[in-house]
């Protein structure tokens, strides 16, 4: 192997190593989306979120930190559109924009309704992690 090659295959391992792990991104809500992930035991954050919300909009910011924190790089967070999703609502006992709910796998560790103090929406969030 040639000294470039090498020195290549060494720094992509090093970038590798140094790159931190990332939650996954925040996806859309889907019914088959939540089903998988609790399937796979995972953790997940359902985020009941409208655009006209004022609380929504307070929420977003840690959420979207939350969504880049290493420390909840298992961490499914899921967008339910609130204007668009009644059906899927309505099967997870959503009556009011900015809920949150958290699930450890199949089983909901947390629920909240317009918390925005982002101690509180990360400490539901850790509530889902096993």
């Amino acid at each position: 192997m040639s000294t470039l090659r090498k020195f290549s295959a060494a720094a992509l391992f090093g970038l590798i190593l140094a790159t931190p792990l990332m939650a996954q991104p925040i996806q859309p809500f889907t019914t088959a989306a939540l089903k998988a992930a609790q399937a796979e035991g995972k953790p997940i954050l359902v985020d009941a979120y409208a655009d006209w919300c004022p609380t929504c909009r307070k929420q977003a910011p840690t959420i979207e930190a939350i969504s880049k924190d290493p420390a909840f790089d298992k961490l499914v967070i899921l967008r339910l559109d609130y204007d668009n999703q009644g059906k899927e609502k309505k099967a997870l006992g959503i009556t009011t924009q900015s809920t949150l709910i958290a699930f450890d796998g199949g089983k909901e560790t947390g629920r909240s309704v317009g918390i925005t103090d982002p101690a509180q929406i990360k400490s539901l969030a850790q509530s889902a992690l096993h």
